[in-house]
């Protein structure tokens, strides 16, 4: 039997395994900062149940177990035993208050992501196949206001109106990516990383850059979000990669 396989007495079994991996991937990638970062899913229809990660524990040893089943709409969950983060809490009880769509988030200060976010003009443009991927699909943060309080939460969430782009540049931070699944956002920030160095490695060489056009960046981003099962396929990978190596993730 597959260490995935094994439930014990928690509820949202799969989704706590999910979780768990992309937060041992992300480590692994080295995406993550410290003990600083974090990821959500909502596990309710209206979407302000939500699981994260428990406060300051690193990625690399975060278990299926130990994550944290929060209400965005409990105003006393930072005064309860093992509050989650104050900032994780402020981003991510916003977003699941106030942004029913935003089914799974992950923020990290991954370095090229980290790099995008701090330059005068964040954009970026459509040079290859994954920076394609977020052409016309993100949206970029430019009222940083200190770290990422309650208050700082709800403005990052009234950036999201707009389904289509699930990926903010929040300038001067970090990244944060939404999706339907683990397997979707994982497989986004995955992308995001790569397309963000692909650009700033482009832009290193001072060279002119061959940007594609309006019509062949939008179909390649079309084309690639139609593309079927590549982020399912992607996390069950990885999960298998952990499994073989005898990994506790799924406990």
């Amino acid at each position: 039997m597959s260490v995935t396989e094994l439930r014990p007495n928690l509820d949202f079994w799969q989704e706590r395994v999910d979780m768990a991996a992309a937060f041992r991937w992300t480590a692994r990638l080295n995406l993550h900062e410290a003990v600083a970062n974090h990821f959500s899913l909502s596990v309710n229809d209206d979407g302000t149940k939500f699981l994260m990660n428990p406060n300051q524990v690193h990625f690399s040893r975060i278990k299926a177990s130990d994550l944290l089943l929060l209400d965005a709409n409990d105003p006393d969950t930072l005064n309860m035993p093992g509050a989650p983060d104050p900032t994780a809490w402020g981003v991510h009880g916003s977003l699941h208050r106030f942004c029913p769509h935003a089914r799974c988030a992950m923020h990290v200060h991954s370095m090229h992501s980290t790099v995008l976010a701090s330059l005068a003009d964040s954009n970026i443009q459509p040079i290859d196949q994954n920076t394609a991927t977020f052409y016309n699909r993100y949206v970029i943060d430019e009222e940083m206001q200190g770290l990422a309080f309650e208050n700082e939460g709800e403005r990052l969430a009234k950036l999201l109106t707009d389904p289509k782009k699930k990926t903010v540049i929040m300038g001067n931070h970090g990244v944060l990516v939404l999706g339907d699944t683990v397997a979707e956002t994982f497989n986004r920030l995955y992308y995001f990383e790569r397309a963000a160095e692909t650009y700033i490695r482009a832009l290193q060489t001072g060279q002119p850059l061959r940007v594609l056009s309006h019509e062949v960046a939008e179909k390649t981003a079309q084309e690639l979000e139609d593309y079927p099962e590549q982020d399912v396929r992607h996390l069950a990978e990885l999960k298998a990669i952990l499994d073989e190596e005898g990994s506790n993730y799924a406990s």
